[in-house]
């Protein structure tokens, strides 16, 4: 745990522990939030394919998860670490452009 605080720049215990909270919620409400985004688009399970409809739900968790991680992160209080920790994720995945680059 202390490797994450100090490559996460965190100063205490109760900070690493709302974080780790915050991935998890992130983490499950993305997953629960895609099925019925994909329902009120009409794509629902046992209508289409498996092989159509599980690549499209797993696609559709990421932009969700990116935006409720930003959302949580706010209403938890670490705002500016997940905001952070989003830019980068961005640019690691190549869309590094839908995000300002810091001034240096």
């Amino acid at each position: 745990m202390a490797s994450f605080k100090q490559r996460w720049n965190i100063n205490s215990n109760t900070q690493m522990i709302i974080i780790i909270i915050v991935f998890a919620i992130t983490g499950s409400s993305a997953a629960l939030l895609s099925k019925p985004i994909l329902a009120f688009f009409g794509v629902v399970k046992g209508s289409i394919s498996n092989w159509i409809y599980y690549p499209l739900y797993i696609i559709l968790i990421f932009p969700v998860y990116q935006v409720l991680l930003v959302s949580f992160g706010f209403l938890s209080g670490q705002f500016t670490f997940f905001w952070s920790f989003e830019k980068k994720m961005l640019r690691s995945v190549g869309l590094g452009f839908l995000v300002k680059k810091n001034p240096e």
